[in-house]
């Protein structure tokens, strides 16, 4: 088809071209899902929900595609059955692979010419950034190695001691295990400090993973052995605290992340405050992230996904999190009979969220660029947590059997494969290139929120009694030979003495400050700002108090007549947003009763913070209370949500820690 043909025909809806080809390659009847080995592509075309363990062959029913077909006119009926005539001698010709290819070319340049198709909800189950498109890895992965095999065993030991001290006391060895390279990939490279003067990023770590961070401090010699051995003892002073709290160890922690659920909904408040300050011209915040590492098994928590449109909707480019993907929870797994990142994906992309999955470590690049025919995707998207959380736990002959066995075109894939070697096939969330090229975009210039879903093993190199297995959150001690051979699988042998582990302790590892390993630690943290976690008050802007005369008139009284508490309330707020020094100051945060309480008269003459402007003009515009946003607004209208406005308080009444 000619280029001057398809010019002839201005009118012709381009969306319906597409969805017009999309049907057909549907209902083509393959036996399979279509775009089925898409792995490589960034902008993928819908799909049924991955998550489902089985898949019927209903795609010839064109429904399927929301109906989108059926409510567009075909303006050019001759033109419409040209382009698929086309695309069937493209599939005869090239194959399916070359036709999806193309298909997923034509549905990108549709997104990017706003030609109308929605984005996709489910992606397959692959990463999302294809091998061809990871940037370049910058570090010394040798010496990167060997700082997390420290911090590993030295998280490790901290639990272990504690609890051979104080039987019962507690801790977690197995998450911070699993999110071990999540963590460093971040503190080597992304998170950014405040030494440098500046507000620097804002990380929310997860709360069970508290034993990993303490680990790093005490690489970088902000602890020390005694405290490490005061883990979770803190009655005589000078212990750590379980988990993340300011009001413990206020110099450490800045964020409160335990109970579940807190740090992830007061991290989208936190983020949408630091948007607030910026566009009020207070504060210049547009260089500060805000991270949450997050749970799978924590999103079942209402808080944690309950605001996550509000994120989307506000455009919060500044917020990222990282959501571990361990597939277990405390008693089993998250979601056994489906799969947990694919339903988290669905969820983040209908809120309007960046999605960026990292699934597969390197090793698997090779098995993948090989499927030719969807053969190896198809088992993925079908397989289910309960079964891959199986496979981690099994031999490389089970997984040989099991996964790639019953399909003889599988089972050829892995062929030269010996059983040692399938069972390293790895997660993405162990793989610091994966998960470096998933930050590395992430944090590039973003107009939504991003959300990482990295799929890792719960008690990942701790040992075949607790890597994947359900009660691997339960155990807080390792025998001698447990320890030998966590030290052995961290290539720690030198490090570490046989007979260092003869008592009832585990020894701590810290290399020597002139060792290649601190130097390098020491380095990367001062280019990106200094050490993180560190809280640290800063009087930037002091705080004018309001001139005396905005209390003159409640001093006076109310001279006789009778005034409400709420009208008390509304004048004396609206005398303090009106003082010149302090009023900018103030956050009115109304759950969505500003009118109950008369504070509506404030609407028009300080205006409701919207982030991108009023693009409506309002039923009452011409009344002197009128319903003004404006995206320098100072009232913030949080809506129905008594937890997003006190969300909203925490990261107003802080912001003097967080900001300085």
């Amino acid at each position: 088809m000619s280029r001057q043909g398809r010019r002839s025909r201005p009118g012709l809806p381009g969306g319906l071209i597409l969805h017009r080809i999309l049907e057909q390659t549907i209902g083509a009847g393959h036996g399979q899902r279509p775009y089925g080995d898409c792995s490589q592509w960034r902008w993928r075309p819908p799909a049924r929900p991955a998550w489902e363990p089985t898949w019927e062959p209903a795609w010839q029913d064109a429904n399927v595609i929301d109906g989108f077909t059926h409510q567009l006119p075909d303006a050019d009926p001759a033109e419409t059955k040209e382009w698929i005539d086309s695309f069937d001698a493209l599939v005869d010709r090239s194959g399916r692979r070359r036709a999806r290819y193309m298909l997923a070319k034509l549905l990108e340049r549709a997104g990017e010419l706003n030609v109308g198709n929605a984005p996709p909800t489910w992606t397959p189950y692959v990463n999302t950034i294809a091998t061809e498109d990871q940037p370049w890895f910058p570090g010394n992965e040798f010496i990167e190695r060997r700082i997390r095999a420290f911090i590993r065993w030295n998280a490790a030991a901290m639990v272990i001691n504690a609890n051979k001290k104080a039987d019962g006391i507690g801790g977690h060895l197995s998450t911070f295990a699993s999110s071990a390279a999540l963590y460093e990939v971040g503190f080597n490279w992304f998170f950014r400090g405040k030494d440098d003067g500046r507000p620097g990023d804002h990380i929310y770590f997860q709360g069970h993973a508290a034993p990993g961070v303490y680990a790093r401090a005490f690489l970088e010699r902000r602890l020390t052995e005694q405290h490490l051995n005061g883990f979770r003892m803190e009655i005589g002073g000078g212990g750590l605290s379980s988990y993340p709290h300011p009001r413990l160890m206020p110099d450490f922690w800045e964020f409160p992340t335990v109970s579940m659920g807190l740090g992830p909904i007061n991290s989208i408040y936190h983020a949408r405050f630091n948007k607030y300050m910026e566009s009020r011209r207070i504060d210049e915040t547009s260089d500060s992230r805000v991270f949450c590492f997050v749970g799978d098994g924590e999103c079942d928590e209402p808080e944690t996904l309950g605001a996550i449109s509000l994120a989307g909707r506000s455009g919060l480019g500044n917020l990222i999190w990282i959501v571990n993907c361990n597939l277990q929870r405390l008693d089993g797994p998250v979601r056994g009979n489906g799969q947990i990142i694919q339903e988290l994906e669905g969820v983040f992309r209908g809120a309007g969220w960046n999605v960026l999955k990292v699934i597969w470590g390197s090793e698997w690049d090779e098995l993948i660029h090989k499927d030719v025919d969807g053969i190896l995707l198809n088992k993925f998207n079908t397989t289910v947590d309960g079964e891959y959380q199986r496979l981690a736990v099994e031999g490389g002959d089970y997984i040989r059997e099991h996964f790639f066995g019953p399909d003889p075109r599988l089972r050829a894939m892995v062929e030269h494969l010996s059983d040692d070697e399938l069972n390293d096939l790895p997660r993405g969330g162990h793989d610091y290139q994966k998960i470096y090229a998933a930050y590395r975009n992430a944090t590039e210039e973003n107009a939504a929120p991003t959300v990482i879903l990295a799929k890792t093993i719960k008690g990942w190199t701790l040992g075949e009694g607790f890597e994947a297995r359900n009660a691997t959150h339960q155990i807080k001690k390792m025998t001698k030979d447990e320890l030998l051979a966590l030290r052995e699988r961290l290539h720690l042998v030198d490090e570490i003495p046989e007979s260092a582990l003869e008592g009832d302790r585990a020894p701590y590892y810290r290399p020597d400050e002139d060792s290649p390993e601190h130097e390098y630690m020491v380095q990367r943290r001062r280019a990106l700002g200094g050490s993180i976690p560190k809280r640290r008050i800063r009087n930037r802007r002091p705080l004018t108090l309001p001139d005396p005369s905005v209390f003159a008139g409640l001093a006076k009284g109310s001279e006789g007549r009778a005034v409400s508490t709420t009208m008390a309330m509304t004048g004396l707020l609206r005398d303090l947003l009106r003082d010149k020094a302090f009023g900018p100051r103030v956050v009115p945060i109304v759950p969505d009763e500003a009118r109950t309480f008369g504070m509506d008269s404030l609407f028009r003459e300080f205006g409701i913070y919207a982030p991108f402007g009023q693009l409506y003009e309002p039923v009452d515009h011409e009344l002197l209370l009128s319903y003004t946003e404006s995206s320098d607004g100072q009232i913030i209208e949080e809506g129905i949500t008594e937890c997003g406005s006190m969300s909203s308080f925490i990261a107003a009444g802080t912001s003097y820690a967080n900001l300085g």
